[in-house]
């Protein structure tokens, strides 16, 4: 009974206490939820508001060679702290003088009209008031801290300054598609600009970074602000563009659009081997004689057409392949005019009375639409899935799968289904209902320019980090063997005979062989083919001994002449003999005996003194001599030492900037309220307006790179 007795007083011991301990709990529960409750609002509420994101810089877009496509320049917000002890003791007396300034500046609302936005947000204290109306440049940032109140200071005029990166393209438009947008608005605008289309959307991951984390204290009336997280910087993105090349291509294509008033053009530069692409121009008709652009026309939707004759190799290929006829087979192509299942075919030269009868190699090289239909008709009539599934087989119907969005998708018709006609296995043998996107016809050729094997297209090269590399992105092959061998040589020398002796022989030189295909199809609209609306295109490589480049260019609706041998061949031709001719400059540069002393120190181009010692470091020449206090500088090599010279900056007077590198120019230029326009590539030789003379503010200047 003694030790019962026992444990029940331990027991209920026990149970007191922990009935304490819950009314305990219970209280700091509810004075957690209620009594304390306005002072956890007070901190939430102060570190919503003093929480400030701190954007990371945005990795760039550079070329091949590390020139910059796309990069990132500030542009700044103001707002002010109305309830700073600073400004409070000022608001009456300059508050109207600040109002006026304003209007002054961005003319979008009335002096009257900012005094009373202003008097409201002081009414309710507010500690972040946003002034400018929109983002405003470096200059204007000067300006603004010349106003009213705000020329206090940070601290005693409340001044708030938030920096927002600006996207800018160094090179104009060029490859401005490809390179892509950024979008605001895109997930509800609350991430910043977000990459939206081209490569800027496609590496939005690697090219964003990650933001930082401050936040804003007042301590003893001072606003101080204390990095929490820091940002990390974007990595950079080397695709495999050319600028040469792109310039090239873009040059090329820009003079035969504005010669044939065409709607549109596309032109495509890849390296056989590895499927990068080292020039891609799309240019659209923004106006009357005036192109820019507007729309990827080589890889969209917009661009998924019939594309005609260059549609011709697939279908001859299809049936040399599986044995059912050879390019010394003869057919007879008549007089150009052929009627099949209630549907007449012509040959685009029918006028003149037809060629009669041709071997299948003639036929390719005349382009001889009747002679294609009657050699696929006549080896697939009975079959006509076997012919479709050919061209399945070298994966036409697919899209290539780029990292880029918005790729158009290819359409074949197949036998069975509701829109096979009678006449389709026809239509279809010289590339009619059927649509492909310039980049996947080119993907097509370049394949059997690089002896079968089928590759995917490229634009990206590395991803750098730090100037390191992350990732490589490797060639990848799609199909190892798209047809045998046999037929592999068998198309090559069809293509070769097109620039010999055939509709393409225009595009023939004295230093190197062209092979391809000319190409010329009626546009279809509204399900019927008009008169005088036309696709001219040529597509190929060269030099056709050893491919090196593969090519397409196609040309929408050019008014006048029409043929893809007269509009689209000229093109090709221009691009492809200029290449080839960089490609003998940098073989013989190569090649060339280079004095020894000189060929140690590279040429230095003016720029921020950081930049040029970390590229110095690290081409191990660090016998540098830095005796100046300025941000950017010049070098020389004197002697076998390095010598700074400091570069002096004048932001009253135009600035001289011969011998910088684009982007460092075009940074000052834009910091001094210039607008920049730049031809060429390289580093800046000539600028419009001489360094040192007086300008207004806004006022183009435009400089040449070499």
């Amino acid at each position: 009974m003694e030790i019962r007795r026992v444990i029940i007083t331990r027991l209920a011991v026990i149970y007191f206490i922990m009935f304490i301990f819950g009314i305990v709990v219970v209280f700091k529960l509810a004075a957690v939820q209620n009594i304390k409750t306005g002072k956890w609002k007070q901190i939430a509420e102060n570190l919503s508001k003093n929480t400030v994101i701190v954007e990371a810089n945005r990795g760039n877009i550079c070329a091949d060679d590390g020139n910059i496509l796309a990069t990132s320049v500030p542009g700044y917000f103001v707002r002010i702290d109305l309830a700073a002890e600073g400004v409070v003791q000022v608001y009456e007396k300059l508050s109207d003088s600040l109002a006026f300034r304003l209007s002054e500046m961005f003319k979008d609302k009335s002096k009257a009209e900012y005094k009373r936005r202003l008097d409201a947000a002081y009414k309710r204290k507010n500690r972040g008031f946003l002034l400018t109306p929109r983002k405003i440049d470096y200059l204007e940032l000067r300006e603004i801290k010349k106003f009213p109140i705000l020329n206090r200071g940070k601290n005693r005029g409340g001044r708030i300054i938030e920096q927002e990166n600006k996207r800018i393209a160094p090179l104009g438009i060029l490859a401005s598609r490809t390179i892509g947008t950024l979008n605001k608005g895109i997930y509800g605008g609350v991430h910043g600009n977000i990459g939206y289309t081209g490569i800027e959307g496609a590496y939005e991951t690697y090219l964003k970074g990650k933001e930082g984390i401050s936040y804003k204290q007042n301590l003893s009336g001072r606003w101080v602000t204390r990095t929490e997280i820091e940002p990390q910087d974007g990595m950079d993105i080397i695709t495999t563009l050319n600028i040469k090349m792109q310039d090239i291509a873009e040059t090329a294509l820009l003079r035969q659009l504005e010669k044939s008033r065409a709607e549109w053009g596309t032109a495509i530069l890849m390296e056989v081997k590895t499927g990068k692409i080292k020039a891609i121009a799309n240019l659209g008709k923004v106006g009357e004689g005036l192109y820019g652009e507007i729309y990827n026309y080589a890889i969209g939707h917009a661009g998924c057409y019939e594309p005609g004759s260059t549609f011709k190799l697939m279908s001859l290929m299809a049936a040399m392949d599986q044995g059912l006829v050879d390019t010394s087979d003869v057919f007879d192509t008549g007089n150009g005019v052929w009627k099949y299942k209630g549907q007449t075919i012509y040959d685009s030269d029918y006028k003149y009375g037809g060629h009669g009868k041709l071997t299948l190699k003639e036929i390719f090289e005349k382009s001889s639409n009747v002679g294609v239909a009657k050699i696929i008709t006549h080896c697939y009539e009975k079959q006509p899935k076997d012919y479709v599934d050919r061209l399945y087989g070298f994966g036409l119907n697919k899209p290539l799968g780029l990292e880029i969005k918005g790729e158009g998708i290819p359409y074949f018709k197949y036998p069975g289904d509701r829109d096979w006609w009678g006449t389709s296995l026809a239509w279809m043998s010289y590339g009619y209902e059927i649509k492909m996107t310039p980049l996947q016809i080119l993907t097509f050729y370049n394949a059997v320019a690089n002896n079968g094997k089928m590759v995917k297209p490229l634009l990206v090269d590395e991803i750098l980090d730090g100037g390191q590399v992350v990732k490589k992105i490797n060639p990848e092959v799609i199909n190892p063997m798209i047809v045998s061998r046999e037929t592999i040589g068998k198309a090559q020398k069809l293509l070769a005979g097109v620039c010999e002796s055939g509709t393409g022989k225009s595009l023939k030189n004295p230093f190197f062989k062209i092979a391809g295909k000319t190409g010329t199809a009626q546009i279809s609209a509204n399900g019927e083919y008009p008169k005088g609306l036309y696709l001219a295109s040529f597509a190929g490589y060269f030099p056709a001994d050893n491919p090196v480049y593969s090519m397409i260019v196609t040309m929408n609706r050019p008014k006048g002449v029409y043929y893809g041998s007269s509009v689209a061949g000229p093109v090709f031709k221009e691009i492809a003999e200029k290449v080839y001719a960089l490609q003998i400059q940098a073989t013989e540069y190569a090649e060339s005996d280079q004095d020894t002393e000189n060929s140690k120190t590279p040429v230095i181009k003016k720029g921020q003194r950081s930049d040029i010692k970390k590229v110095l470091t690290s081409l191990g020449m660090g016998n540098v001599e830095d005796n100046v206090n300025s941000d950017f500088v010049s070098a020389a090599n004197l002697k076998g030492k390095i010598e700074f010279k400091e570069e002096k900056i004048s932001m009253d007077k135009i600035p001289d900037v011969t011998g910088m590198g684009v982007s460092n120019a075009i940074y000052i230029l834009e910091r001094a309220g210039l607008r920049v326009k730049v031809n060429g590539i390289g580093k800046v030789t000539k600028q419009s307006l001489t360094p040192g003379s007086k300008f207004h503010k806004g006022q183009r200047i435009y400089l040449t790179l070499s």
